[in-house]
């Protein structure tokens, strides 16, 4: 062990990191715009306004953003406490939000050009907009929630429409007949969201013409009462559940959820401070252990306390003390060297905080109290997985050991090890333990030297370090813990934090006062008598950087247990799906086995506190929904289809709105594809689309063109050019690109995306090699779907919606949104996260998703573009955001307005549901009234849920009308009792057919509704709408609308990956266009957690925009 001076730039020549390949990108994704047939094209001309109902035949729709897919965040299923603590502040009040955009982003245009100005939403008698504060009353500090609900007369007690606790106040209607007070300036969007427009007082006359050009038609919706937001979560109740649902085929399934029994225990929590502080929360188990070993007898009156690690303690039953200080030494285990052990000595104070109780716990079990005690199920938690945490390495709300299964390799010096999850839920059967079976990557207990020689691939002599492994070996091992070899029994722990820039043999460092130096190779051999052998490697940097010490890889080895949090490649996710992934009847035998395994009767902790655990899974009464049937062309053999178990396919069929591919190109960047082969893969893609029902010239604009992957833009913008020169003289555009890409091509696919929806404007369709050389009709007729949506198509429409007969959303015109936010990959400190909202463009069919993405601050859940409103300093106060670029865009696709609006929102974990719930409601609110004061159609806000372990199986698996081919419940199954939540409005639904593995069903849960959706409508809805998935012929698993936000999120993580550092610091963006709609510098993005200036998006380019390119 060698400290040094230093006398070298830490890091060294490591400090430059390059980007990380992103994982996933040969896969595509498709677009989609409005079919010429139905005659609702055409962009933004029509300006930021409802266009008048005459203007609409041959107009545009409404733009599109930029979308993708990205890292979700960790434990989002998990129960976590959501009410009795307020959202955190959420900035300054509307005008001092928002950095002022600059003028140059937004052109305006003549009055005129509408014919009197756009028909937009109409001033009544209600004055003032309710999302904008009056002019005397700006608020000052509060955040827009807190004000909003100031200004519509305060707190609401809770309760769902038609609920028992009725707000005091009057409340708010729709709007019947009202004037309109905003012009909206026709400017593209603005630099993040994509969206803005601008309010100006229009003339007497001008509102006159617009009163005549279009009113708001009140049948039905007058009567829609709009509840109003409240000011914080503690006056907030989510809807009650309108009744359980009787549609489709009753059966009943098992659900991982054991039976837990409430116990009968005065519970009691103490306060914890051990000083010295700042020890990890191991050191502070050790200590509490050190504690009870001694004291449970005499002081602690033979109570077994439960301990979080942290700053809790909890007992069944008081301790004989309010307040009481104990000194604990920790003794350092014997190295073997025969020297004295270190000792550590710390002060414990337990002193008494309060009583948790368990009668209310009992009451909201029972539907008699709206609020979880999360108090008592916070300690019932902590109990039961006291004893797995000394047993087991505990990650989140999971645990791993080497001794549940297996270990297994993952590659590059990563193993798998299995576990379990383990959460305490409160349930209709009454408290629920939910237990999963999981597995996740840790490091292998290798030496360094295996180590590195694992990671790099290769024999760790056979030739020296490059500067790009040395990257490599930096970033797989800081952080990482390794114990020393060299001394015997002595295996002391170090945490690694960087490399040394100097190979070993030149390493040195004073050993005296007088600055003798001596090397490192000299002194390992004199002091321990070990003989480095790697010389020509770096040492590792152990300790701190202020006092750096030096280890030879070769004397240190990777201490067990370490959980690998970074990012995986390829290779390990696959490697650790195939270790993850369990046909239901194994999994279930599993989870069984764990709860034997784990022996709740016998755990100490759960005895003391009189905590019962079931063995056996819950029996869970379940319907099996029907599916929809599907309309296809009437020039096909088969006009309409009926799904068998979730899938169907294009045989026989033609696409309902089929779109058009008259001049396209193709380009290859495959090196083993042949110019010919790709011409023949072109010639029967051409032919498949014709076939499934499009417009589609067989013959491209030029041959196809063969290219260097490390070319892709030089490539793309000659053939592009060249094939514009062709075209432009007859007044075309390009409407597709081909691309065919190596089976391995690292970020090719992402560059090739940005360059052609940021840059050229043009949406392409990427093609693998390995499925051009196959050419398998089953492939060809799915990209065919694809492209078809790409260019403006529709492949398939619900049978009922266009006869009117979906509740709900037939009965007015409705708009459904999409929304999710996806975040960087762990390990990328700063860079942003993106959010993304698409919105059905058309009713009645609600199939086509418009869709706009920003990027915001990193890690930030809430929605921060869905509104926004800065101060101009020419044009004084300019609103924007997402949805009213949506609405508006709606608006011109359709002809109508949006009576009532559903946003399936993805991605939001229950601890975050009042914040999510407060902010971004509000936000709708207020984007409404910015179009038309008094415009505020009933809202359903519903969360979607993929990250939670409730699983459902068949209840008998042998039975096969019960299971699909996989072994899984059937496409269909919903489960709106017993495992859900004892009185809010939430649901399993399971839309999809499983193709390997266990299937997960998506969780929904209802935070608002004010339009009176029953269960069974509900559950149908989404079910039905998971059946119009534009990318394949099977429904899915989540709600597309939702689906779409997720793809569109991923897409535009590719837009900016090339200027993202390894470490995920932002770099350089001169030259890269500002937001995805022009111009703009970075905008300070202001709210709940917002830091530094957040980079805009490049800009998409407008025929991009129009279409969902993200499929």
């Amino acid at each position: 062990m060698v400290r040094k001076r230093r006398t070298e730039a830490p890091g060294g020549s490591e400090s430059s990191e390059s980007p990380e390949s992103q994982s996933g990108r040969g896969a595509q994704r498709p677009a989609e715009r409005g079919p010429p047939q139905q005659g609702v094209g055409g962009g933004y001309q029509g300006g930021r306004g409802w266009a008048p109902q005459g203007q609409q035949s041959g107009g545009g729709r409404g733009g599109y953003g930029g979308g993708g897919v990205g890292g979700q965040q960790q434990g989002r299923g998990q129960y976590q406490p959501r009410g009795g603590v307020p959202p955190p502040q959420y900035g300054m009040a509307p005008q001092q939000q928002y950095v002022a955009a600059p003028q140059q982003q937004y052109v305006a245009v003549p009055q005129q050009q509408y014919g009197g100005g756009p028909a937009e939403y109409h001033q009544g008698r209600g004055g003032q907009p309710r999302g904008t504060p009056p002019p005397h009353q700006q608020p000052g500090g509060g955040t827009p929630v807190e004000s909003a609900g100031r200004r519509r007369g305060g707190g609401r007690s809770g309760g769902p429409p038609g609920g028992p606790s009725r707000p005091p106040y009057p409340e708010l209607h729709q709007a019947t007949q009202t004037p309109y007070q905003a012009t909206v300036d026709p400017a593209e969007p603005s630099s993040e969201a994509g969206t803005s427009s601008e309010v100006t007082e229009p003339s007497a006359s001008g509102l006159a013409k617009q009163f005549q050009d279009f009113t708001l038609q009140s049948e039905g919706s007058s009567s829609q009462a709009i509840q109003p937001l409240v000011a914080s979560s503690k006056s907030m109740k989510f809807p009650s559940r309108p009744g359980k649902g009787s549609t489709g085929i009753r059966c009943i399934v098992k659900a991982n959820h054991f039976f837990a029994e409430l116990p009968d225990k005065d519970l009691h929590q103490y306060d914890v401070s051990i000083t010295p502080e700042g020890t990890s929360r191991g050191v502070n188990r050790a200590v509490m252990e050190q504690l009870v070993r001694l004291y449970r007898e005499s002081h602690l009156g033979r109570r077994l306390p439960a301990y979080d690690g942290r700053k809790s303690l909890y007992t069944a039953g008081p301790l004989p003390f309010t307040s009481k200080e104990f000194n604990i030494v920790l003794v350092d285990e014997d190295d073997g060297t025969g020297a004295a052990r270190r000792e550590r000595p710390f002060r414990v104070v337990i002193k008494l905080a309060a009583r948790a109780d368990l009668h209310n716990l009992g009451l909201f079990l029972q539907g008699r109290q709206a609020e979880a005690p999360q108090e008592a199920l916070q300690v019932l938690d902590i109990v039961l997985r006291e004893l797995p945490t000394s047993r087991y390495c505990p990650v989140g709300r999971s645990f791993y050991s080497p001794d549940l299964g297996r270990r297994q390799s993952l590659g590059e010096g990563l193993e798998s090890w299995r576990g379990f999850y383990q959460s305490i839920r409160p349930t209709q059967m009454g408290l629920s333990l939910n237990i999963d079976m999981s597995s996740t990557a840790f490091i292998e207990p290798l030496p360094v030297i295996d180590f590195v020689t694992q990671l790099l691939n290769r024999d760790a002599l056979s030739r020296p370090l490059s500067d790009a492994d040395r990257v490599k070996i930096k970033k797989a091992l800081r952080g990482v813990k390794v114990e020393v070899t060299h001394r015997g029994n002595m295996r002391r722990k170090y945490r690694i934090f960087g490399l040394t820039s100097q190979a070993t043999r030149e390493l040195t460092f004073p050993v005296d006062e007088r600055g003798t130096m001596k090397s490192v190779v000299q002194y390992f051999q004199e002091t321990y008598g070990f003989v480095i052998q790697h010389t020509q490697w770096p040492c590792l940097q152990v300790g701190n950087q202020q006092r750096p010490n030096y280890l030879p890889m070769e004397v240190c080895k990777i201490v067990e247990g370490q959980r690998y949090s970074k990012r995986l490649n390829e290779r390990q996710i696959t490697a650790l799906l195939k270790v993850t992934c369990q046909r239901p009847r194994d999994r279930e035998l599993d989870i069984l086995q764990t709860v034997h395994h784990n022996a709740y009767h016998e755990d100490p902790y759960a005895r003391e506190f009189g905590i019962k655990i079931s063995e056996k899974l819950a029996s869970v009464e379940a319907r099996i929904l029907p599916a929809p049937r599907l309309k296809y062309h009437e020039t096909g053999r088969e006009k309409d289809c009926l799904p068998q178990v979730g899938q169907w396919n294009m045989m026989n069929k033609k696409m309902v709105n089929g779109g058009t591919v008259n001049n396209w190109i193709c380009i290859n960047f495959s090196r083993s594809v042949q110019e010919s082969v790709a011409r023949g893969f072109c010639r029967e893609l051409a032919q498949m689309c014709y076939i499934s029902g499009m417009a589609f010239n067989p013959e491209p604009v030029l041959p196809p063109y063969s290219a260097r992957p490390d070319h892709v833009e030089r490539a793309l913008k000659t053939r592009y050019h060249d094939a514009m020169t062709r075209t432009q003289p007859q007044g075309k555009e390009l409407d597709l690109l081909i691309v065919i890409l190596p089976d391995n091509n690292g970020s090719l696919y992402g560059d090739l995306k940005r360059i052609c929806e940021t840059d050229l404007g043009l949406v392409s369709q990427c093609c693998l090699s390995k499925h051009v050389f196959k050419m398998s009709k089953q492939y060809l007729a799915n990209v065919a779907l694809k492209i078809n949506v790409k260019v403006g198509g529709r492949n398939t429409v619900l049978v009922d919606a266009l006869s009117r007969r979906i509740p709900v959303v037939s009965d007015e015109p409705t708009i459904i949104f999409g929304a999710d936010v996806t975040h960087p990959h762990p390990g990328e400190d700063s860079s942003p996260s993106i959010a993304a909202v698409v919105a059905s463009q058309d009713w009645p069919e609600v199939t086509k998703y418009a869709g706009l993405v920003c990027a915001q601050a990193h890690r930030q859940e809430l929605i921060q573009d869905l509104y926004k409103v800065w101060q101009d300093p020419v044009r004084g106060t300019v609103t924007g955001g997402m949805i009213k670029e949506l609405l508006i865009s709606f608006r011109r696709a359709t002809g109508q307005k949006p009576k009532r609006i559903i946003f399936y929102r993805d991605g939001v974990s229950e601890g975050q549901f009042y914040q999510v719930l407060l902010y971004e409601l509000d936000a709708i609110r207020k984007a409404c009234a910015s179009l038309e004061s008094n415009y505020q159609p009933p809202v359903t806000f519903v969360v979607v849920q993929k990250r939670h372990h409730t699983r459902l199986f068949a209840n008998n698996h042998g039975d096969r009308h019960a299971v699909d081919k996989s072994g899984n419940i059937l496409p269909g199954t919903v489960v709106d009792s017993k495992i859900c939540h004892p009185t809010e409005f939430d649901f399993y639904l399971c839309s999809h057919a499983g193709i390997q593995g266990t299937s997960r069903p998506a969780h929904y849960h209802v935070l608002w509704d004010e339009n009176h959706f029953s269960a069974d409508n509900l559950q149908s809805l989404t079910n039905n709408l998971c059946y119009t998935y534009a990318r394949c012929t099977r429904s899915v698993s989540i709600v597309p609308p939702a689906y779409y936000a997720h793809l569109a999120a991923f897409r535009a993580r590719f837009y900016m990956e090339p200027e993202t550092s390894d470490s995920g610091s932002l770099t350089s963006a001169a030259g890269r266009g500002a937001g995805m709609g022009g111009g703009g510098a970075a905008r300070n993005t202001r709210g709940p957690g917002a830091g530094a200036a957040v980079r805009p998006l490049p800009a998409l380019k407008d025929n991009v925009k129009k279409v969902m390119f993200y499929c």
